[in-house]
């Protein structure tokens, strides 16, 4: 599910790619990475036991390039993970293992229900872990030219992972980016921030929801993770006000926000906070101020609807209401953003891939064209703006 891991590790990739070796034949690339495992320490028996069989898998590839859900609105998208059946077993789950989450939230100051977004996103509490072989889609990625910086490290450190017998190259599955176990992390995280939460001397995420829990925790927290701190909240609006300060570009203190007329749907507003207004389905959809530890989501994914979505349900498994969606209007079409995504590139803005996602990058082209003919600036793109356009 998801799209990509660290967003240092993304822009690391932009800056490198140019100098990371990459393409050419499968096999001459598989030799240049024996090469750098040998140079980096590791036996030249250890390095052909990791690469034996390896091949070369173009359904890596072709799940690379579709990301086609990640086109659908917030309510809808939201609706869509969020089940009756997934939030009842985060409730039961969250029961089931309350001690782990009491250490947790101790030690790392996670909240709860943050890590059973996360588990129930990833894979469904567990329950599906991904069927691609790890080390095949780790070095088809790298071999392809499209993120090298990004996926070439994590193939040499799953080498590492094999080395220390926390992976078998031939058998070990998960997602079709390479990530492992039920909250799916890269093998350099594992590395990092793999954990023994169950005390059994073994560090298994794909096996042991504890450990699996304990290093996502660790993760988190090594991110930027505030403890004690809120994330996202649904907030209430007023009529009229400058819809231009939404938007994760703009933060103001909770304050400030109040005397906009923003109000805490359910609750007070936390005092002395910098918050931002987001408005993923514009002002007439749900509302909330999101928080700085909002921010670290985008450290675990890049995409802004599956981000936001986590972090809803987050608040929801920690007892909010579900949001007010009555007013919500309908987004456009894939075809329609696209044409919206060359417009606002012939006008001069950086949308980044023309692909029907809104992106951050659309969402702030949309908003300064807004601004410009005088509409409501709340980055909702509508046909009525299409058309201006």
């Amino acid at each position: 599910m998801r799209l990509t891991i660290l967003g240092a590790a993304i822009l690391a990739a932009q800056t490198a790619a140019a100098s990371t070796p990459c393409g050419g034949s499968f096999a001459g690339f598989v030799d240049g990475l024996k090469q750098e495992a040998m140079a980096n320490g590791h036996s030249a028996a250890t390095v052909d036991q990791f690469f034996a069989g390896v091949q070369q898998d173009g359904a890596v590839i072709r799940a690379d390039r579709a990301q086609g859900v990640f086109q659908k609105p917030f309510v809808e998208f939201s609706q869509r993970l969020i089940s009756a059946d997934r939030m009842q077993r985060g409730q039961r789950n969250a029961q089931a293992y309350d001690a782990l989450f009491d250490r947790i939230e101790r030690d790392y100051g996670v909240s709860r229900g943050v890590l059973l977004a996360f588990w129930a996103f990833e894979t469904d509490y567990g329950g599906f872990q991904g069927n691609f072989n790890t080390r095949n889609a780790l070095v088809t990625l790298a071999h392809d030219c499209r993120r090298p910086a990004l996926f070439r490290p994590q193939a040499l450190a799953a080498i590492d992972l094999y080395a220390k017998g926390m992976m078998d190259p031939a058998r070990t599955t998960g997602a079709w980016a390479g990530e492992i176990g039920q909250v799916q992390m890269l093998p350099g995280d594992i590395l990092a921030h793999g954990r023994d939460g169950d005390g059994d001397g073994k560090i298994d995420l794909k096996g042991s929801s504890p450990d699996a829990l304990v290093s996502g925790a660790d993760l988190l927290s090594s991110l930027g993770w505030r403890a004690g701190e809120p994330w996202l909240q649904e907030v209430t609006l007023p009529a009229q006000m400058d819809w231009s300060k939404s938007g994760l570009q703009t933060t103001m203190t909770t304050q400030q926000w109040e005397r906009m007329g923003v109000k805490g749907r359910s609750g007070g507003l936390p005092r002395g906070m910098q918050a931002s207004l987001l408005l993923p389905q514009g002002r007439t959809g749900p509302a909330f101020l999101a928080y700085p530890n909002f921010r670290v989501f985008f450290e675990w994914n890049q995409s802004f609807v599956y981000v936001t979505t986590a972090a809803y349900f987050a608040t929801r498994l920690e007892g909010a209401p579900v949001y007010d969606a009555s007013r919500a209007t309908a987004g456009l079409t894939a075809a329609q953003m696209k044409a919206l995504q060359e417009r606002l590139q012939a006008r001069g803005h950086d949308v980044g891939k023309v692909d029907g996602i809104l992106g951050a990058k659309t969402r702030a082209a949309v908003q300064a064209e807004q601004v410009r003919l005088g509409l409501p600036a709340d980055a909702w793109p509508t046909a009525d703006l299409l058309n201006r356009l």
